[in-house]
């Protein structure tokens, strides 16, 4: 299972999110973000992705803080977590899982992309 984290500002549309998943290059079979930026944009997102939403907790985007490749001093200032998009993808993807694409920025929104295994 491939799965797609997302992190996001306030101000972004579902737009900018579909865009920054489709840059990913790689088809997902789930869309993952944060529960605390629940959202109308990220349900729109998901939507025209024809992707199933999965929020994820912060304490289990705090598990994965050390497996991701990336640290935003940005997003920790803002979220207190230092990865978003990567610990949504590592963490929706499960225990086993690997990075496949690393954090990516389209405007409003950051990607990267996660393989599970079971």
């Amino acid at each position: 299972m491939i799965v797609a984290g997302v992190g996001f500002s306030t101000g972004a549309l579902a737009e900018d999110i579909v865009a920054v998943v489709q840059a990913a290059g790689v088809a997902a079979q789930v869309l993952a973000a944060p529960d605390f930026k629940d959202s109308a944009a990220l349900h729109a997102a998901a939507k025209a992705l024809a992707l199933p939403l999965v929020l994820i907790t912060r304490a289990a985007l705090e598990e994965v803080q050390p497996r991701c490749a990336n640290f935003s001093d940005r997003a920790e200032a803002a979220v207190g977590l230092a990865s978003v998009a990567e610990a949504c993808a590592l963490a929706g993807a499960g225990p086993n899982s690997r990075l496949l694409v690393a954090r990516i920025s389209k405007g409003r929104a950051t990607c990267a992309l996660a393989e599970g295994f079971e």
